[in-house]
């Protein structure tokens, strides 16, 4: 089966279409974040969503860290899929599941130490899908995403091997490394952001080769 392939950081319709022409399976909206490149507002997220055909993944990505305001935030912008990209510490996967039975959820997982294989393995079976990124919650201003770094490939190895779910690698990805990162990890699906962006906007040029890579057609 053919890897799927996320491109995040989307900021317009145009964007949208653009990464969905090339081949993406799924686009990833970012909402208001401590630190990082590509937020955009709830209510341009909303209509980007409502704008892509129904077989395309919308990724929400929140920083809300509590089941109801995550509720609270989709219902704001109605995508297919919430990316929560910090830890859940108030509320539980079950209630926003309970409240949303539709949406899929995907946990993000900072690759930082044994540590961080660990905590994805355990909560692997409570969500949809892992998204492992190279961000450190820990710092005074948190780093939930868009950092263009890689993290160490062996630990997200690890957690793919052994998690309940599907994983999605993330973390300075870009054309010239997405084939090692495949080869290292053997994802089912990876993510994208700085790695296809010129300047902050989507590069036809590096999406199509980042694309052509990634699915090994070159």
């Amino acid at each position: 089966m053919r890897i799927r392939i996320k491109i995040c950081c989307i900021s317009s319709i145009d964007e949208a279409k653009t990464a969905i022409a090339a081949g993406a399976d799924a686009i990833g909206l970012v909402a208001k974040m401590p630190s990082g490149p590509g937020p955009i507002p709830d209510e341009l997220i909303r209509q980007i969503a409502q704008a892509v055909p129904p077989l395309v993944g919308t990724f929400l990505l929140t920083s809300e860290t509590s089941a109801e305001k995550i509720i609270k935030h989709h219902g704001r912008t109605n995508t297919n899929t919430i990316q929560i990209v910090d830890l859940l510490s108030e509320g539980t996967y079950s209630q926003i599941r309970e409240t949303l039975p539709s949406v899929k959820l995907v946990q993000v997982i900072h690759v930082i130490s044994s540590e961080s294989v660990e905590l994805a393995i355990r909560l692997s079976g409570r969500v949809d899908a892992l998204l492992l990124d190279s961000g450190n919650p820990n710092l005074k201003i948190k780093e939930l995403g868009g950092t263009g770094r890689i993290h160490n490939w062996k630990l997200s190895r690890q957690i793919r091997e052994n998690a309940k779910c599907p994983v999605i690698l993330a973390g300075g990805l870009k054309p010239e490394n997405i084939r090692q990162a495949i080869e290292e990890v053997q994802p089912y699906a990876i993510d994208v952001c700085s790695g296809v962006r010129t300047n902050g906007a989507l590069d036809k040029y590096k999406l199509s080769y980042f694309i052509k890579n990634a699915i090994n057609d070159v």
